[in-house]
């Protein structure tokens, strides 16, 4: 059976795409996970077959390198599906050296990588015929209070690739500014907040231009720091046509996520997620299994789009609980792997 490596085990209030994932391959593929923590509640699960401690991405491409030469010696994956955005930039500058110790990815390229970086949207947006919300980058609370002098508040205080936070007053924007640039850097963007309904669309491109498939949601409850609790599926003409001219003109290789606000048939572009979502699985339990069409891309076969799926059907996300032996956490703690 096919060896699968999978990344992202966590599966807390801030949940990880890589449970989803496995859940959508578990049938027809062993499983490994990639943790980066023992406390990862993916470690624990049955539906692992085997779960091996990764070096944190800061440590860079030879420590990555090295890691998975030695999983690979033992386990034979053949394909490895990265889940988590801290670890996408490495994955993706380095997919040649990977893939030539005999493992697959499918990955965008580091210029399509870049492409979806907040500041290079609104360039994006207009070609694919769609609205970028105005958007000013700013380095220092000096252009903070320069630029919020001509927007009104609510305004969205954005870090560059990751993190997002609306101000409703210019203190909570000085507050934001500080908390995205500390942890991500700059340039801090800050985003008119438009009108409309949020919709999400989960895809996955080929490389060659073809959209293999695709679903879009509404969320109804989410979580405090936004993540779903509930959501929907939407048919939304306007938003496929979008996900189809992005595949078309980046020709974009592997998962992505669109995150729009919607008013009629009008679609702002918000952000672009280059990874599976954590509801990915929402997508494969209303027929499109867009982790499958992956290792199928993966694979060389040729992907039959899939976008016809039925609208209606409700996700709803739960808590819930596993009893194990303490022993497996040090075994992990101490062995790197279980």
């Amino acid at each position: 059976m096919q060896k699968i490596a999978i990344s992202g085990l966590n599966a807390t209030d801030n949940p990880a795409p890589g449970i989803p994932v496995a859940k959508s391959l578990k049938d027809n593929y062993e499983i490994i996970g990639l943790s980066y923590d023992p406390n990862e509640p993916g470690n624990y699960l049955d539906i692992i077959q085997k779960t091996y401690l990764m070096p944190y991405p800061s440590l860079g491409i030879d420590e990555l390198l090295k890691r998975l030469k030695e999983i690979k010696e033992k386990e034979d994956i053949s394909i490895i599906i990265p889940c988590l955005d801290a670890e996408l930039p490495l994955y993706i500058k380095y997919q040649d050296e990977i893939e030539s110790i005999g493992v697959k990815v499918v990955l965008p390229s580091e210029d399509n990588f870049e492409l979806r970086n907040k500041n290079k949207l609104d360039k994006l947006s207009k070609d694919l015929e769609i609205t970028y919300p105005k958007t000013y980058e700013i380095t220092s609370i000096d252009d903070l209070h320069k630029v919020t002098q001509s927007m009104n508040f609510p305004i969205m205080v954005k870090g560059n690739y990751y993190k997002a936070n609306m101000a409703y007053n210019f203190e909570s924007a000085i507050e934001s500014f500080y908390k995205i640039s500390n942890e991500w850097g700059f340039p801090i963007l800050i985003q008119e907040v438009v009108s409309g309904e949020e919709l999400n669309l989960v895809g996955v491109g080929d490389g060659n231009g073809n959209l293999t498939g695709a679903v879009t949601i509404k969320k109804l409850t989410t979580t405090d720091i936004g993540k779903i609790w509930t959501g929907i599926t939407i048919e939304h003409k306007a938003m496929t046509e979008v996900a189809q001219k992005f595949i078309a003109k980046t020709k974009w290789k592997g998962p992505f996520e669109l995150e729009c606000m919607v008013d009629g048939n009008n679609v702002y572009m918000i952000e672009i997620n280059p990874r599976f979502p954590a509801w990915v699985y929402f997508a494969t339990g209303v027929g499109i299994n867009l982790p499958q069409h992956l290792v199928d891309i993966a694979n060389g076969k040729i992907v039959e789009p899939q976008l016809e799926y039925p609208s209606g059907k409700m996700y709803v996300r739960f808590t819930d609980e596993i009893i194990t032996d303490f022993n497996k956490f040090s075994q992990l703690m101490t062995k790197k792997e279980l």
